[in-house]
């Protein structure tokens, strides 16, 4: 997979669960029927129209926060990697900005 036309979910200003949530139906189109819960989450990641890159930025507030939602947040996007690896890449951005300058990294999470 190839990682051209990355879609980005910056998670900035996210300061709880129904805001990442609101984040990434925003972010992703996701359908009206999507639930807004962990199960949904997972549900619709796996029914992206792909393949998909995802790279998630702005993090760190957010996991600082609410560290256990964040770890649920990472096992359903890793879950949906594992479960469509040709269609789904997630990304989760190290630095401060996405772009390809010298400080931001990528951890792959599947």
């Amino acid at each position: 997979m190839r990682i051209d036309d990355p879609v980005v979910l910056d998670l900035t200003g996210v300061t709880d669960k129904a805001a990442l949530m609101d984040r990434c139906a925003a972010v992703l189109a996701l359908p009206e029927w999507f639930g807004r819960n962990w199960d949904a989450l997972a549900d619709c990641l796996t029914d992206l129209p792909g393949p998909v890159t995802l790279v998630v930025t702005g993090w760190r507030e957010y996991a600082t926060a609410h560290p256990r939602e964040w770890r649920t947040a990472q096992d359903v996007f890793a879950t949906a990697v594992d479960q469509r690896p040709t269609r789904l890449m997630v990304l989760v951005a190290l630095g401060a900005a996405f772009g390809g300058s010298d400080e931001t990294a990528a951890a792959s999470l599947g």
